[in-house]
């Protein structure tokens, strides 16, 4: 059945459904109606495949479960936060209402960094999310915790905020270690300098607060490519992004976001 919010605010349940047939036909039609017509395609058809191209589901989450002490942070699923390093053990992710809601908490001295292992050379993630706020951004940073040339395994991003897109070649950017260390001993060179404004690119995009969208980040070979809500954002290619395997998806959060129904894939060739 489609999770939806409308469904979720007035409280129903599956019971509820399974006992009337006529009030399940209603509220379906109902929260269909209600439900854009951008998201309401990406979840019936999330995918769209060259003829050649296999897409192999790796990962899915749609965080219809509970936690058995509200308190405390249960994610499950393989999910790890970063919250007892760096926000001194609060809690900063929460089950409800069948979504993942991502909070900075003020002790915190990094952003949130929610993490699954996602193992890949080129991949698809998708995702539903909400931005309650203006001033709240969604990051999707894919890593290699195994390669040490660069600052914890930081290979390729992109941060979704409610005016714009951006997407980054971190390896090969600001987390190689060279660059980094530069950076930190305000040593950069003219040439660095220069190199950096090659690795990222920002592509202008407004989102409704409040609202749910739907993303799609594609990564094939050197090219990273959004899509939200059915439309194409951009895509950047940087030799960084090649890297022959990604190891894991961290979902970075500086203040406030809701995620829902993700799903990872693995793209190759039939």
């Amino acid at each position: 059945m489609m999770k939806t919010e409308t469904a979720r605010s007035e409280g129903k349940c599956l019971g509820h459904f399974n006992s009337c047939r006529l009030c399940t036909a209603k509220v379906l039609m109902s929260n269909l109606m209600k439900t854009p017509l951008s998201c309401l395609a990406a979840i019936l058809c999330p995918l769209t495949l060259s003829a050649d191209e296999k897409a192999t589901l790796i990962f899915e989450d749609d965080f219809e479960r509970t936690e058995s002490d509200n308190s405390k942070e249960e994610i499950g699923k393989g999910w790890v936060s970063n919250s007892k390093k760096r926000a001194k053990g609060n809690k900063q992710v929460d089950l409800k209402d069948g979504a993942m809601h991502i909070t900075f908490h003020p002790v915190a001295d990094h952003a949130v960094s929610v993490v699954h292992p996602a193992e890949f050379q080129d991949g698809k993630v998708t995702l539903r999310f909400k931005l309650p706020t203006a001033t709240d951004s969604l990051g999707l940073n894919f890593a290699d915790q195994q390669f040490k040339e660069v600052h914890a395994g930081h290979l390729c991003m992109t941060k979704i905020s409610t005016k714009n897109v951006q997407m980054n070649d971190l390896k090969t950017g600001i987390m190689a270690n060279e660059i980094r260390k530069a950076r930190q001993d305000k040593a950069m060179t003219p040439k660095q300098q220069k190199m950096l404004k090659t690795k990222t690119k920002r592509f202008p995009n407004k989102l409704e607060v409040g609202k749910w969208h739907h993303l799609v980040v594609t990564i094939k070979g050197e090219t990273m490519t959004v899509t939200i809500n059915e439309k194409k954002v951009g895509s950047f290619s940087s030799e960084g992004i090649a890297h022959p395997t990604k190891r894991a998806l961290r979902v970075a959060v500086p203040k406030k976001v809701i995620i829902d129904d993700l799903k990872i894939y693995s793209l190759g060739k039939e």
